[in-house]
């Protein structure tokens, strides 16, 4: 008895998806993340702001490993009070640099998050207006889905409706 039960509702489920036709949709986030101007302004921004950070990072990390050639080439020379001097000098720069690479990194990492919650934000409201005015019943976004064909991918929608976003 409860097999006909399940037949009967699968049958009654089958028969109702096939006589209304279901419009589904689906989003690469990642695309759109790559692709949209928005994003692409937010990378930009980012980098502007970052750069002179960076450079400087790059700069004090090449004057300390100059200085330890110097003190690899001049350790032969130099009395072992000298030396051990300059090799503290050495640690305590390197140690100085690390701190303020991991400080850079987090301030990185913050506001890239920022700028991508921004972009985030902004693209899934883009997604929920074509979601409401093109009438879709279900629409896809991110890792979850393994295939889908260009008849429900609305990716280039979502990116040109975010362009065209002032």
């Amino acid at each position: 008895m409860k097999l006909v039960a399940v037949a009967a509702l699968s049958l009654a489920v089958i028969g109702s998806a096939q006589a209304q036709e279901v419009k589904i949709g689906f989003v690469n986030s990642d695309r759109v993340l790559r692709e949209a101007t928005l994003a692409k302004a937010a990378q930009s921004r980012l980098e502007n702001e970052f750069s002179k950070r960076q450079k400087e990072g790059e700069d004090a990390a090449n004057r300390l490993k100059t200085a330890a050639d110097k003190l690899d080439k001049d350790a032969p020379t130099l009395s072992e009070a000298e030396r051990n001097r300059r090799q503290r000098e050495l640690v305590d720069q390197d140690r100085e640099l690390q701190r303020k690479r991991r400080e850079f990194q987090e301030d990185l990492n913050q506001r890239r998050n920022e700028e991508l919650a921004s972009v985030v934000e902004r693209a899934n409201k883009v997604v929920k207006t074509i979601y409401e005015t093109e009438k879709y019943d279900l629409i896809l976004q991110g890792e979850q889905v393994i295939f889908a064909g260009p008849r429900v991918d609305i990716t280039d929608k979502v990116i040109k409706a975010l362009n065209a976003q002032k």
